[in-house]
């Protein structure tokens, strides 16, 4: 019987290998793995587009580093823990690469984080997002550019969260929805509001009318305001299908965190809504997201999106760390990232001492119809910055 990493091995070899056959040894390569295939595939897609961007950004179109020709090389690991295991294991020991980016299911970013131990080499995790990768999982080759539950959660129940609220929560069963909610459930109680029920479901979920009609009956008897916050990956949609189940008629309203474009749209149906969001093209100032705005703008004749900014953070956390560490060994590039601040799109982010964490500005919003685009516009309420949110640090470091 073959060992199962071998078959999985095999399943990755030569999977969207870009510039492999020209890499020379004096190139600085990177390794995106991605979930470039699967439930994921739009997250994936917007995140390679934002690494090459930021590359270029960082690098004043040159795309060399401490005089070496940047080399991405891409692997698709379909969102499988196994296949991402593999992938990520070919890219430090066969493919020789100085860095590793990735990946975009939690799942499978939780199953990569001791590859990047054994193998003593540099993982920036983007875009997943649970708490465990720089908590209780967490090794000090890891760093995290993208936001973790813990952000997404306390910015959303700071925004939504006041003495006489009432909370239900809809999540994915999953470690992303279900340290999520754990996160926002602390949150929450600082802020006064009180938290009525928890509902949970496979990551498959079309219909909702069964979990809906639970989280009504969980809300429709209590005072004041009455909110179910809904947090949600990938397909499903379960804002318009509860929305559709009119949770007006009990006073109930519905809030959930920013999400890409496409879901935006569904978003349009819920206009004044509130909750708070990781990036909206419109929303940050700063000469970094306006160049990637003009820029996504003039290529792809539309505005960059949620991963498009995360993948270009990624990117400038590279430079930065190679450019202050003036090489890509890897306890130099650990020194140097350790407490780094970093340009980005949103922004100022700053890799946490103690966990690796990125920390970073969070957007607090109101949903606003405008005919003209087709997606729902975040209009501002006020941006939530480092200092306003208690990110808490969960490794026991």
């Amino acid at each position: 019987m073959r060992h199962p990493l071998i078959l999985a091995t095999a399943l990755v070899t030569g999977l969207g290998l870009i510039g492999s056959a020209a890499a020379q040894a004096d190139d600085l390569k990177i390794a995106l793995i991605y979930g470039k295939t699967g439930p994921l595939e739009a997250y994936a897609k917007q995140t390679e587009t934002g690494l090459r961007m930021g590359l270029e950004y960082a690098t004043k179109g040159t795309m060399t580093l401490d005089g070496r020709k940047i080399v991405i090389i891409t692997k698709d690991d379909q969102g499988k823990p196994d296949l991402s295991k593999a992938a990520l294991a070919e890219a430090y020991q066969d493919d020789k690469v100085d860095i590793a980016i990735g990946t975009t299911s939690s799942a499978a970013a939780l199953a990569d984080l001791p590859v990047a131990e054994e193998n003593k080499k540099i993982l920036i995790v983007e875009p997943a997002v649970a708490d465990q990768i720089t908590g209780e999982k967490w090794n000090r080759y890891i760093f995290r550019t993208g936001r973790n539950s813990s952000q997404d959660a306390i910015s959303n129940a700071v925004a939504i969260g006041k003495t006489g609220v009432t909370v239900a929560t809809l999540a994915q069963d999953y470690a992303f929805g279900r340290d999520g909610v754990a996160a926002f459930e602390e949150a929450l109680a600082k802020t006064g509001a009180t938290l009525a029920a928890e509902e949970y479901a496979p990551t498959t979920t079309t219909d909702f009318t069964a979990v809906g009609q639970r989280l009504f009956d969980a809300l429709k008897d209590k005072p004041g305001r009455k909110i179910i916050w809904i947090i949600w990956a990938g397909a499903g949609n379960p804002p318009s299908k509860l929305q559709d189940m009119d949770p007006k008629r009990y006073g109930i309203e519905l809030s959930t965190g920013g999400n890409i474009l496409p879901a935006l749209v569904a978003y349009k149906g819920m206009p004044g809504m509130e909750g708070a969001t990781y990036y909206y093209y419109d929303i940050p100032n700063n000469p970094v997201n306006d160049w990637l705005v003009a820029e996504h703008q003039k290529r792809f004749n539309a505005p960059p999106d949620f991963f498009t900014a995360g993948g270009f953070s990624s990117a400038m956390a590279v430079v930065a760390a190679v450019t202050k560490a003036k090489s890509t060994d890897t306890e130099k590039l650990i020194s140097a990232m350790e407490g780094l601040e970093f340009d980005t799109p949103k922004g100022k982010m700053i890799f946490r001492k103690e966990d690796h964490q990125a920390l970073q500005s969070m957007y607090h919003f109101k949903v606003k119809v405008d005919p003209k685009v087709e997606w729902a516009v975040l209009e501002p309420v006020r941006e939530l910055k480092i200092e306003d949110m208690d990110i808490p640090i969960k490794n026991k470091r």
